[in-house]
């Protein structure tokens, strides 16, 4: 007998997305639900559970069922990491504070790199501690909100909140706790205690699983507010940014994908723990995998700053950037408009346009915008090690082919686009299909459909452009720094 479809639902930066997949592969329905991010002073970036996560996965659930299909399975992923405070019935007590794009915890970064030591968080968690990491943010909360701090004993991520509103499991994946840095432990696979007693006291830390295993059903409460079969198994979850990867078939070492979204995200399946300075070393989706990531704060961010800058057609800004030639008529561009997570994790860096005239337009902006994340990328993978033995893009922003083409440009290096390429709901259809017993081939579920190729000539040009371009930071930095501070205090 056939088993029944799967169901993966995914709560990202500014949407979320959900999609019903029969057990071969194909997409049976998909559906999106957009959604707005808090932002209550600059650096700060928040999303509510209930109204956002909960009422937003419960609108995607109603529309994807709406036929009446029973699903077999359901996984979910979510932005991450991120730190929402709960009681200890799992109750949200403030808005989430969300991952590396959220930079408040700037001191206590400091201070606890200081207390720690930054070569002992790295050789025990795998990442010095950044914006990125959760524990600093645990003790800004505890410092600057006690009486929120005092109430917490748990705390959730997107999709662990979703897992526990639909079964009443508190649980985490090991990918998911590897980013808590500094309470995990890398290469022991496990909570590291001691540090969680100090980063975040009297809090009970969630059993840890894996995004392949089933860890309860949903409940009778669940299914009446959501429209779920009670009793359908549900996966532990995991960070978006991985469910995309598993989606695009990166699981060898080697594999590498690029995510462009609101963020850009790289993700590379790696064969051991392997800190690397200035990037992530984490565990992966697969019991005993591990990988290397990085990320930059702002991507398509920009892009959509601009088009309501310039209210202008998405469509129509992408294929007039399309026809400006590469190096954008003179303009260069410092991608860090809401500082900067890897390599260079600075959070009080901030963006530049370098070269404007007054000859120089829209088009020229856009494309300077595309190709200021395309260097981002490049410095990226550069500072990875290894070359990826293969490179994957999913996302939004593989629409159009443009910013693709820029990338693989700035970069000299072929990208694969898998068929279905907004794809962390789809991997999260794939991980239930693993976790309820079946064995799909993610080859078959979601083949390559086109291989972007670089232009030799548009890459010597970017050479010089690139070279630039790693320049521009140190030698601005101070004054960006300057200019954060100044930020700061106007907002207050």
């Amino acid at each position: 007998m056939q088993p029944g479809p799967l169901l993966g639902i995914d709560i990202g930066t500014s949407s979320s997305k959900g999609v019903l997949v029969g057990a071969d592969g194909t997409v049976l329905a998909r559906a999106a639900r957009p959604h707005s991010t808090s932002r209550p002073r600059p650096g700060w970036f928040e999303h509510d559970a209930d109204t956002v996560w909960w009422a937003g996965f419960a609108e995607l659930v109603r529309e994807l069922l709406a036929g009446g299909e029973k699903p077999a399975g359901l996984a979910v992923s979510g932005i991450g990491p991120v730190l929402l405070p709960a009681d200890a019935d799992g109750r949200p007590l403030r808005p989430a504070i969300l991952y590396g794009v959220d930079t408040r915890a700037g001191a206590e970064i400091a201070e606890l790199t200081a207390e720690l030591g930054e070569e002992s968080i790295v050789e025990r968690c795998g990442s010095a501690l950044s914006s990125q990491a959760v524990g600093p943010k645990w003790r800004w909360l505890y410092r600057h909100e006690s009486d929120v701090a005092a109430r917490a004993r748990q705390f959730l991520m997107a999709s662990s909140y979703l897992v526990q509103r639909l079964t009443g499991e508190y649980v985490l994946d090991h990918h998911s706790a590897s980013q808590c840095d500094p309470m995990y432990d890398l290469r022991a696979g496990g909570w590291a205690e001691d540090w969680s007693a100090l980063v975040a006291p009297g809090i009970d830390l969630p059993r840890l699983a894996w995004p392949t295993e089933v860890v309860g059903t949903v409940t009778a409460a669940a299914a009446a507010e959501t429209g779920l079969p009670a009793g359908l198994p549900v996966t532990c979850g995991t960070i978006d940014a991985w469910a995309e990867a598993t989606s695009a078939g990166v699981r060898d070492p080697g594999d590498t994908m690029v995510m462009y979204g609101t963020t850009m995200f790289l993700v590379q399946a790696v064969a051991e723990a392997r800190p690397v300075s200035g990037l992530w070393a984490t565990r992966g989706v697969f019991p005993g995998s591990f990988s290397l990531a990085a990320g930059m704060a702002t991507s398509g961010a920009i892009t959509d700053w601009l088009r309501e800058l310039f209210d202008g057609d998405f469509a129509e800004l992408v294929a007039s950037a399309g026809r400006v030639p590469a190096g954008s008529r003179g303009l260069l561009m410092l991608p860090y408009f809401a500082g900067e997570r890897t390599p260079v994790p600075d959070p009080l860096a901030r963006g530049l346009i370098a070269g404007l005239t007054t000859s120089h337009g829209r088009a020229e902006l856009y494309r300077a915008a595309l190709e200021g994340t395309a260097y981002g990328v490049r410095h990226n993978l550069s500072a990875m090690g290894a070359p990826a033995r293969r490179l994957v893009a999913v996302g939004g922003g593989t629409q159009g082919r443009v910013w693709t083409g820029i990338v693989s440009d700035v970069t000299r290096t072929p990208q694969h686009l898998p068929t279905e390429t907004v794809g962390a709901c789809f991997g999260d259809a794939y991980l239930a299909a693993v976790a309820i017993g079946l064995e799909p081939d993610i080859e078959a579920w979601n083949p390559v459909a086109e291989v972007i190729e670089p232009d030799p000539g548009r890459a010597d040009r970017y050479d010089e452009f690139y070279a630039h371009y790693r320049a521009l930071y140190p030698a601005t930095a101070e004054t960006a720094h300057f200019l954060a501070r100044q930020q700061d205090l106007a907002a207050e």
